[in-house]
């Protein structure tokens, strides 16, 4: 163990991490990266399978990236959002409201994601009060769905395990089936009911409402593609179905894509994709590919009318958010997507991606690859015919015990997670190619063969 290492273990807290599992083990120090790959500082090279955090879309070592950071904060390293602007978060707002869908023309800066969800629900309260509805404060959101980590985006998480410790927490907040296809009903399972499903999913939707009462129901709070539980995507017809219900009992459609938007999906934001219009987008990662924090919230002129006059003030707002050299950097992040075509470039390499992880589906432990853009999910099963899953604690030793660690020795940073069912999952920065694709596959299949003959 060198001396990083030993002052880690000694000092550093790490974000989700149990810490006994560094008591006999050196902890990973991660020193430097390029394009789809990090090193650690004993000089060996990983392939980033998960773009860091989802968040590495352009790749590491943009030096572009960096000049822009360095630039901005000779000129101006801080000024806060408060009762005043700076250019580069006027400029940035612009930009992003050029690219949302609709009339999402209201660009609200954060630091990161989970502050972005706060937001919005905040956004959601306050506007009903003023609009003469001080009842409609619910939320709706998916099973095993997560949205972040502050009390109110912990609150909306559909994770039970991770809200125990916190508990109690925001009240208000319940939850609807997922569009996991894969685990759908009995009847909705199958080749040509993926259009049924999506319809029954977003009508438990109206359900949740109904039964609530839609005074009390203020918003909905849906991924593009759900994170949490590996990777699902929205089945033919749900989100203009969920459009047709959040219009017909006065529900705000808020499209949190903190992961999904800025190319993940190969699109800058996964409504484009899907072809829906929310009322509000979270986001946050990609918009700088993670080399300064940044996050969003984009909200309509309709939502915005009622805080533009007289004294009304929306009373939130955060130290950082839109914070001058995250702007910067955030705006030459967009100028590299535009210049290098990066959400076309994934939009034509989607397919071969798709293709080279499908290869793993005759593995005994792979029972579904699903996911679309650069963002996919790998469920393992028991059994591939009745789709029987692990218990908890051979879940644990799957996961835990071999596959985590075992991956990241074959030079795979990846995640296996097991918030819902086992799965792996997958989303390498935007710039990945075949040769990339190939690795991933031939390292997934090494490791997952060793994990069946051991269980």
């Amino acid at each position: 163990m060198n001396h990083t290492q030993q002052a880690a273990r000694d000092h550093l807290w790490l974000h989700f991490t149990r810490h006994s599992t560094y008591e006999h083990h050196p902890m990973p120090v991660i020193e430097r990266g390029e394009g789809c790959y990090v090193w650690d500082a004993e000089g060996r090279r990983y392939l980033d399978g998960l773009a860091g955090l989802f968040v590495v879309q352009a790749g590491h070592g943009r030096a572009e990236l960096a000049e822009a950071a360095a630039r901005q904060a000779e000129k101006l390293a801080f000024f806060p959002l408060w009762s005043y602007a700076h250019p580069g978060a006027v400029e940035l707002a612009q930009r992003i409201a050029g690219y949302a869908p609709g009339d999402l023309n209201r660009v609200f800066f954060t630091s990161g994601g989970g502050e972005a969800v706060e937001t919005a629900w905040k956004l959601a309260k306050n506007y009903f009060k003023l609009t003469g509805k001080p009842m409609k404060h619910k939320v709706i959101s998916r099973a095993v769905a997560y949205h972040g980590t502050p009390h109110g985006a912990l609150s909306l998480t559909g994770i039970p395990a991770m809200k125990a410790a916190f508990e109690p927490l925001v009240p208000s907040a319940f939850r609807v089936p997922n569009t996991n296809h894969y685990r759908a009903p009995e009847g909705l399972q199958g080749e040509g009911t993926e259009e049924a499903f999506g319809r029954w999913a977003a009508d438990r939707i109206a359900e949740a409402i109904e039964f609530e009462g839609p005074e009390t129901v203020a918003a909905v709070f849906l991924e593009p593609v759900q994170n949490a539980g590996g990777c699902f995507p929205p089945p033919p017809g749900y989100f203009q179905r969920v459009r047709e219900i959040c219009d017909e009992y006065d529900v705000l459609l808020v499209s949190d894509e903190v992961i999904c938007a800025f190319g993940r999906l190969g699109a800058m934001f996964g409504a484009e994709r899907y072809d829906y219009q929310p009322d509000i987008i979270t986001c946050a990662k990609g918009l700088t590919s993670g080399y300064a924090p940044l996050g969003a919230m984009i909200a309509t002129d309709r939502l915005f009318e009622p805080f533009g006059k007289g004294e009304a003030m929306f009373a939130h707002g955060y130290t950082f958010g839109g914070h001058p050299v995250s702007t910067a950097v955030a705006l030459a992040n967009l100028d590299i997507f535009e210049k290098e075509r990066l959400n076309e470039g994934v939009r034509e390499r989607e397919g071969a991606f798709r293709g080279t992880l499908e290869k793993l589906l005759d593995l005994p432990l792979v029972g579904d690859v699903r996911g679309d853009g650069f963002f996919y999910g790998i469920e393992l099963v028991k059994d591939k015919q009745t789709k029987e899953t692990f218990d908890e604690d051979e879940s644990e030793r799957l996961l835990r015990g071999f596959l985590s660690g075992a991956l990241f020795e074959a030079g795979l940073y990846c995640r296996a997670d097991d918030r819902g069912d086992p799965v792996i999952q997958l989303a390498p920065p935007l710039v990945a190619d075949q040769a990339v694709f190939d690795e991933i596959e031939s390292i997934l299949r090494d490791v997952l063969t060793r994990a069946a003959e051991r269980l």
